[in-house]
């Protein structure tokens, strides 16, 4: 006796009206009829057929779809659609952020439609009509923000799923069997997203690269890289291309260069920098003014548009900093060789020649190639002593050779002058309106195998501070001279932080007893100068700078030029880092295609170049982060048994942030391990009350912590709460 096939249910299918308009207008440009949107439904019997003709019909009648051919229907869009970029939260619910809107635009788990973090979406955005609150549902993916992720890959008999290590990510990656790449069950791995099928709870993907078991140094600096798309090594063909670079200094090429190589120039950098590009000249003319060169590695000379080489720099746009390692931006061959100025050797330069007063005040200027020779290597800390002391001679180690004057004598006559000259640009820049982040900077001690031993902070002082004038120097009288001519050029611009941020802060310091003027421009940024002014060296001062810093706007590049709010400029561009930053490549050579009498640029081709570079910046910026954090972390490991002082950085309902004051670690303390009484946020003070005690944990306080759980996967510090510093 054959067995009857059994029949799919004959009852009503569920929603069928919100189902099928939903199909419809995901796809509002096609036409479907009842047989397609019955395989979208994955039903083949004919109650189920007729309930989606009848349906159709229905839905044409109210006038909510439109039959466009016999049988063939199409959504009628009434709704307005919007573009925005997806902010996920926790469980697969989410933000999107866009500019048609004041608010963000929540989006419901099951409205995402399998949105991820960061993506470009098209949405459209309704009342609820119970709330009364707009929520959005997405409509199209228009762009992946990316198609890579970094997890813990799980094995099963006949598939895995890689456990991504973003919280931003709220689903696994389900890879088929023959796509795990030699994987083994635990471990980190860089996996791509195939496909995402439409009745898949998952997405489907390919496991790229093994980075090795989680928790281990370079799997996890590795995973840091990975995460952000950034690469590791270059490929051998951009290395062998590099290798075959001719770099002799060739009589021919410096006779069409401005030959400097007489002037007294040198370098200051830190002390174990690998690369130095850029370095400074100093000369008293006849009539008293001084010649100062801003002498900047001329990398465009090497990296020709068109090869590989400048593709590779290009994709890359910046360099990486991370704790333990640089991922350079070009191969060693020239970022530590050929466009390094070292020490007694002659290089290509690129340079901007200044004629100033006493009064820093500029007489005469010269942008242009030039071939110079630096006579000496300063350590900031050489230089700082120099200053310090007034000392008019320098360690024999580093004395210049090859000069018919006293060289000695004459480096530390430069540097004592240019520290004078540089002190008196700060001052006027600081009166015009310019903000002074001076925010301490954490490094770390490594041993030979990258472990932390210690824990120092980088502090700018006067040698900095003279380096980064004449930089600043360089860098706004390039943007104006080109900025002046209307031409195409690539700026670093930084906007004027908005009402909204400014009020937030004033709130947070307000806690500290401190206030802010917002009466306009000039008295924002004074007002701001004193508070960095007045936190210095109090406990409070991380946690300022850095409420701070996030109040200002991002600087970016741009060929749209709406001059640098932190620095006060009109005109700003990048002009003195080739050797780790394109963009800086871009300027290098606009400015010598306008100084040959070149015509204006494409500039939709350079804003395009500008909107990468800006990317990758901030991907590096993030990377950069996570290493230290990671670091940190490791560093922690080490001291779980000892008890630390912090200050509160930050309250929410679910616990308290500390950053230890000794070495700018932050953990978090759960509130669920607060168990001394039964806590609660209170928005209005920063605070976590306690419900019987009345204790209070607020921002800025200082407290005793332990660690209790160091994650260096998910890098994440956990602490025990001892109590509250006695001293607070």
């Amino acid at each position: 006796m054959t067995k009857r096939k059994k029949k799919k249910s004959n009852k009503g299918i569920s929603n069928l009206t919100n189902t099928i308009l939903s199909i419809l207008k995901k796809e509002r440009n096609k036409t479907f009829n009842y047989k397609q949107i019955a395989a979208i439904l994955g039903v083949n019997d004919a109650s189920s057929r007729n309930q989606i003709i009848k349906k159709l019909h229905q839905l044409k009648a109210k006038q909510e779809i439109e039959e466009i051919d016999r049988g063939k229907f199409k959504a009628i869009v009434n709704t307005e659609y919007h573009i925005g970029r997806v902010d996920m939260a926790s469980r697969g619910a989410g933000y999107i952020i866009c500019d048609d809107f004041v608010d963000d635009i929540y989006i419901a788990s099951n409205n995402m439609n399998k949105a991820l973090h960061g993506d470009e979406v098209e949405f459209y955005a309704y009342k609820r009509r119970k709330r009364g609150k707009i929520e959005g549902e997405v409509t199209q993916i228009i762009t992946r923000a990316k198609s890579e992720y970094v997890g813990v890959i799980q094995i099963h008999k006949s598939y895995a799923f890689v456990v991504v290590d973003s919280n931003k990510m709220h689903t696994d990656i389900f890879v088929p069997i023959n796509k795990i790449n030699k994987a083994e069950e635990g471990d980190k791995v860089l996996v791509s997203l195939e496909d995402w099928p439409e009745k898949a709870d998952s997405p489907y993907g390919r496991v790229l690269k093994v980075l090795g078991k989680p928790g281990e140094h370079n799997t996890e600096i590795h995973a840091i890289l990975a995460e952000y798309g950034l690469p590791l090594e270059f490929p051998n063909e951009v290395e062998d291309y590099a290798n075959k670079i001719d770099l002799e200094i060739k009589p021919e090429e410096i006779a069409k260069r401005r030959d400097m190589r007489k002037d007294l120039t040198f370098t200051i950098d830190p002390k174990d920098a690998k690369d130095f590009d850029d370095a400074l000249s100093f000369k008293v003319l006849d009539d008293g003014l001084f010649e100062i060169g801003i002498h900047i590695a001329d990398v465009s000379h090497y990296l020709q548009e068109g090869t590989i080489l400048d593709d590779e720099a290009y994709e890359r746009a910046t360099s990486v900093y991370l704790v333990d390692r640089v991922v350079p931006m070009l191969p060693e061959i020239l970022s530590n060789g050929a466009c390094s100025l070292r020490p007694h050797e002659e290089k290509y330069t690129f340079s901007a020649v200044f004629k100033m007063n006493d009064k820093a005040e500029i007489k005469d200027q010269w942008f242009g190639r030039t071939v110079t020779y630096s006579d000496a290597r300063f350590a900031y800390e050489e230089a700082q002593s120099i200053i310090e002391t007034k000392s008019n001679s320098i360690p024999k180690e580093i004395s210049l050779t090859g000069k018919t004057y006293n060289a000695d004598q004459a480096v530390a006559d430069a540097v004592l002058k240019m520290d004078e000259l540089a002190k008196i640009m700060r001052r006027k820049r600081m009166s015009t309106g310019a903000i002074s982040f001076d925010k301490v900077e954490v490094k770390f001690n490594l041993d030979d195998q990258a472990n932390p031993v210690g824990v120092y902070f980088k502090t700018s002082k006067d040698a900095n501070k003279l380096i980064e004038e004449f930089m600043l120097l360089a860098n706004k009288k390039v943007g104006e001279f080109i900025g002046k001519q209307k031409k195409t050029f690539v700026y670093r611009v930084h906007d004027e932080p908005n009402d909204e941020k400014l009020a937030a802060l004033q709130n947070v310091v307000g806690r500290f007893g401190y206030k802010l003027n917002f009466k306009d421009r000039k008295s924002v940024s004074s007002s701001l100068n004193n508070l960095l002014k007045e936190v210095n060296g109090k406990k409070e001062q991380n946690l300022v700078d850095t409420l701070t810093i996030r109040t200002m706007s991002k600087a970016e590049y741009s060929t749209h030029n709406i001059g640098h709010y932190g620095l006060a400029f009109d005109y700003y561009s990048h002009f003195t880092s080739p050797i780790r930053r394109y963009p800086d490549v871009m300027a290098h050579r606009l400015l010598q295609h306008y100084l040959d009498g070149g015509k204006s640029a494409s500039e939709e081709v350079y804003e395009d170049k500008c909107n990468h570079s800006s990317s990758m910046e901030y991907l590096a910026t993030k990377a950069e982060r996570d290493s230290i954090k990671y670091m940190q972390i490791r560093f922690m490991e080490d001291h779980k048994n000892e008890e630390f002082v912090g200050v509160i950085s930050g309250v929410t309902d679910w616990g308290i942030y500390i950053e230890i004051i000794s070495n700018k670690c932050e953990g978090m303390v759960s509130v669920r391990d607060m168990k001394d009484d039964h806590y609660e946020f209170n928005e209005d003070h920063y605070a976590l009350i306690g419900k019987n005690s009345k204790t209070m944990y607020q921002l800025g306080d200082e407290v005793i912590v332990k660690v209790k759980n160091t994650d260096l996967v998910k890098k994440h510090l956990d602490f025990t709460l001892i109590g509250k510093h006695e001293n607070n």
